[in-house]
């Protein structure tokens, strides 16, 4: 993976979120992203498929005026972009959330403590459920994760969950998961406010790339017994297939062996 293209820095795409590189163009510092990732297979069918990120372009303030004006002529529902005078602008975001196993949601009262009380529930959120958030330009995944995670009360740890972005082409969804360095308020800002341009979804991590050390130690011994009880039920639907068979496999032999 290179970083740009006047760029001789090369390392592998699985090594590149361990990588943190300091570019100068012009004489300005900026931040090497990468150029493409991969969608987790698990997630992928027949509508939702891999798209390369596409490379980074690096906005002079005049260009980012000009962007944010065109941006909010087209908005049509009010959440509109503002510029500051420093340069940082802010504005909203709309993520999905898509998340296939029970969050656990911490009361208000329960806020701030570090032990678990028995005012956590856990549960499913609904399907399609959005959520608005107002960020800057400066936050990154990362930030807008735990942004999300703190609006529910939700008490698990951000590193379990990832951001995607979403985008219609020629009839296909294609998503790509974004790095925790990037800023999601500057792809909604070159794309545009339309969400079939682009979209974010929050899911949770792949098993292939679970972080445990996120989890607890009674989460880790709860999720080895609902293991047991899968291997058992397996088991035992297994046992019952073979002796279904053996009892007819018998059956058919007593009334060949039966005399005539």
């Amino acid at each position: 993976m290179q970083c740009g293209p006047d760029c001789k820095y090369t390392c592998h795409a699985h090594c590149r979120d361990l990588v943190h590189l300091g570019c100068r163009r012009n004489g300005k510092l900026m931040d090497c992203l990468a150029p493409h990732d991969t969608l987790d297979s698990s997630y992928s069918s027949g509508q939702d498929v891999q798209k390369e990120r596409e490379p980074h372009i690096y906005l002079s303030k005049e260009e980012v005026k000009e962007k944010i004006q065109s941006y909010n002529s087209s908005v049509t529902d009010k959440l509109k972009m503002t510029l500051n005078a420093n340069g940082i602008y802010t504005g909203f975001i709309k993520v999905q959330m898509e998340l296939c196993r029970p969050i656990t949601v911490q009361s208000s009262q329960s806020q701030g403590r570090c032990a678990p009380s028995n005012t956590e529930t856990a549960f499913y959120l609904p399907d399609g459920c959005v959520n608005t958030l107002h960020i800057s330009s400066t936050n990154t995944v990362r930030e807008v994760i735990e942004a999300l995670l703190k609006k529910f009360f939700v008490a698990d740890n951000p590193a379990k969950f990832a951001l995607y972005k979403r985008c219609h082409k020629e009839d296909q969804v294609y998503t790509c998961k974004l790095s925790d360095r990037e800023h999601p308020l500057y792809l909604r800002l070159v794309a545009g406010p339309k969400t079939e341009m682009l979209s974010f979804v929050l899911r949770e991590h792949e098993t292939g790339e679970v972080m445990w050390e996120a989890f607890s130690i009674p989460e880790l011994q709860n999720f080895l017994r609902i293991l047991d009880k899968e291997e058992n039920d397996q088991l035992q639907i297994l046992k019952n297939r073979y002796a279904a068979y053996r009892s007819k496999l018998e059956e058919a032999l007593r009334g060949v062996l039966k005399p005539g």
